[in-house]
């Protein structure tokens, strides 16, 4: 019987802590996805770069005789091919890097709603942003003396 009444009194009290994640988890979560935002705009800037490239090579190439040589990394490879051979494929490619960062684009503004609303759910502040959020709501904590000091401790303040 000892034994039925310590799980019991174990899941109960183990219920009462899984009410919501604590201020670290909080924090780590929100961090984790901020940095997975960050690694998405870091990626998209890495594929623009990567359009633009190739939109340079083609202009390039477009004024060239399309049998002329002309080299090309494949693979870590140097390969020789023709103008002709190259210019189809390079336009290809940047075509499907397009899409590619048109999803990564869409993938990054949802990612931003999700941290957004992460952030009204836990009452997430940023560091420095309390300055710039106060002067609309400011004039009123003002007025009302005391009224307004409990809430910025009940939010989570990350760095």
């Amino acid at each position: 019987m000892a034994a039925n009444s310590s799980s019991s009194m174990a899941s109960k009290s183990g219920g009462g802590k899984q009410s919501g994640p604590s201020a670290e988890q909080v924090v780590a979560n929100f961090q984790r996805m901020r940095q997975e935002q960050r690694s998405m705009a870091s990626k998209a800037a890495e594929f623009d770069m990567e359009i633009n490239e190739h939109s340079l090579v083609i202009d390039t190439l477009k004024d060239v005789d399309p049998s002329r040589k002309c080299f090309r990394l494949m693979g870590g490879v140097l390969v020789e091919r023709t103008v002709k051979e190259v210019l189809p494929a390079l336009e290809n490619n940047k075509e499907q890097i397009g899409k590619v960062l048109e999803v990564l684009n869409t993938q990054m503004q949802t990612k931003g709603r999700e941290l957004t609303e992460y952030r009204e759910r836990y009452n997430i502040r940023l560091v420095g942003e309390e300055d710039k959020g106060k002067p609309a709501a400011g004039s009123s904590n003002k007025e009302a003396g005391d009224g307004g000091g409990p809430k910025p401790s009940s939010g989570v303040l990350v760095s």
